[in-house]
């Protein structure tokens, strides 16, 4: 069982990815787990699924989740003015093709969610520079938002999607909202409710050693970049709701079933999280518009039945996927930057569910991977 499945994994390994390891949950059982490769490729370690990854982006569906606890409780909706929790952003400017105005539009909690506030992903922008310097480099993940506010929109909020700095201020609205500090409150109402031991988003400066060697995709081969968050991890004291994450693949497929089976969200949370919410005209900027739509904080189903999960990845090549309809979770993790694969982690799921929903799907695969003009796997 499964083999095709495999085999299109180890076909990573000969793009130049060091390692990988994967899991798949079907009814809350463990059908698969597969790793193969090395964690650390200089000393031919070998991947023995215990590693701790930087997780990158893969922390957005983290912190979406424990944004979406506080709006179970009544705490604030998707239609407040973010301004009203974080007075900063009241008086924003955006940027126009005659110069930078003043922004006509407020900022509301629910383009946090959706990426359609109009913030950008430069994480080195003046104002998060002077961040650094003014707070001797420790950014506190509320204070950050105060320079953050002072760099103008790159759009109006709500006039497009844009990759974003958006789950970031998402993990300042948790702090404010709940009144703990964003790692405290997710430890507590998600690692710890699950059983994600291995999992943090404020690493201690003794443990860098836990993580697993990470990787960049450079001149045709995964070059060693060291163990700490690249780009993301603006301050010692910033912990990063978009890409902060570190956690291990046993710890993550925790967190995708506790998501699956309702254990951190009522089953109208999830279904929430899940339902496609962008206007056609924001899906002309959404990457992945051709097969999924975008709920909050992750893509989702939008109608075509070779794609009814929801989930997201990471910047170091993690993959996750949920398919509540048949009771399926996937995590798929590797450690390395501009990944040779990275186009490739969406058939993941397509290969689960042609091995478990529809066998006849096989063939559907096999003629989209063969499109893909660097796909070199032969079948």
């Amino acid at each position: 069982m499964f083999e095709k499945l495999k085999n299109f994994c180890d076909s990573f390994l000969g793009l130049g990815v060091p390692g990988f390891d994967l899991v798949i949950y079907k009814d809350g059982k463990c059908i698969l787990r597969y790793m193969n490769g090395y964690s650390n490729l200089e000393n031919k370690v070998k991947i023995n699924g215990n590693e701790r990854y930087n997780i990158y982006s893969c922390s957005k569906v983290i912190t979406c989740t424990a944004a979406l606890q506080l709006l179970e409780k009544g705490l604030f909706s998707l239609e407040d003015k973010l301004s009203d929790y974080m007075p900063e952003f009241r008086e924003m400017t955006v940027m126009t093709d005659d110069g930078i105005k003043k922004a006509e539009n407020l900022i509301l909690i629910k383009h946090l969610f959706e990426m359609t506030a109009g913030f950008s992903y430069d994480c080195y922008s003046p104002q998060l520079k002077k961040a650094i310097d003014e707070t001797n480099g420790k950014c506190h993940t509320r204070e950050v938002m105060k320079y953050l506010a002072k760099e103008p929109l790159l759009f109006e909020p709500g006039d497009r999607w844009e990759y974003s700095l958006c789950h970031d201020v998402l993990a300042a609205l948790v702090e404010v909202v709940s009144g703990e500090k964003f790692e405290t409150y997710v430890k507590k109402n998600i690692f710890d409710v699950v059983g994600m031991k291995n999992s943090t988003f404020m690493l201690p400066d003794e443990e860098i050693e836990t993580i697993a060697p990470q990787y960049r995709f450079k001149d045709g081969k995964a070059v060693n970049i060291g163990k700490p968050i690249v780009t993301y991890k603006i301050g010692a004291e910033y912990a990063s709701g978009g890409a902060g994450g570190i956690s291990t693949v046993d710890d993550y497929i925790k967190f995708l079933e506790g998501l699956r089976t309702y254990k951190l969200l009522k089953p109208e949370t999830v279904k929430l999280m899940m339902n496609d919410r962008l206007t056609d005209e924001q899906k002309r900027t959404y990457w992945t518009k051709d097969s999924h739509g975008y709920g909050l904080g992750v893509r989702c189903p939008k109608g075509d039945e070779r794609y009814i999960d929801f989930g997201w990845g990471g910047a170091a090549g993690a993959y996750l996927a949920i398919d509540v309809q048949n009771a399926i979770s996937i995590y798929f993790s590797t450690h390395i930057l501009s990944s040779p694969a990275q186009g490739l982690r969406s058939m993941l799921y397509r290969f689960v569910r042609a091995e478990l929903i529809d066998n006849s799907e096989f063939e559907n695969l096999y003629k989209d991977l063969k499109d893909l003009h660097d796909y070199k796997l032969t079948y």
